[in-house]
């Protein structure tokens, strides 16, 4: 299941400092679970809250997306004509989200993806964040389209 986690990440079409996944721990056709660690000198924390930062809720959006969306769709297109070998391109098409707890500088989350459908390379998934005491900090749907980039 290693190479299988590091196939996905390498696919991912994301590079620092845009990228919100460090690592997978589970993945099936039905569901995903990741972590990213968000690092507390990354610049936008310096004015989001100038005394008392917290990670922005785009941003905790970003890493459900990039998390249970994405790496789960690059998975489930395995085997799907150009998705299989070319690198995948990924368009947001909706988000629903609700923030519940802060996220602040230097903490690990966990995101859990699961799938709700996979029709015609579009696939909707419900996300949830974590935080590293186990509480629950954003959950929501989020949707996207997946086509190999050279299209």
């Amino acid at each position: 299941m290693e190479k299988e986690f590091a196939e996905i990440l390498h696919r991912l079409p994301y590079g620092p400092p845009f990228r919100f996944v460090d690592g997978l721990t589970r993945l099936t056709p039905e569901a995903v679970e990741g972590f990213y660690t968000f690092q507390a000198e990354s610049d936008f924390y310096k004015g989001h809250f100038k005394n008392a930062p917290v990670t922005p809720g785009v941003l905790l959006t970003e890493c459900c997306a990039q998390i249970g969306l994405v790496c789960l769709g690059i998975y489930l297109s395995r085997g799907m004509g150009e998705l299989a070998t070319e690198a995948t391109a990924v368009a947001m098409t909706e988000s629903e989200m609700e923030f519940l707890k802060p996220v602040y500088p230097g903490e690990r989350v966990q995101v859990r993806g699961e799938k709700m459908y996979f029709r015609f390379q579009k696939l909707k998934a419900k996300v949830r964040l974590y935080k590293a005491n186990g509480e629950l900090a954003c959950r929501g749907q989020i949707a996207g389209i997946f086509k190999s980039a050279g299209t």
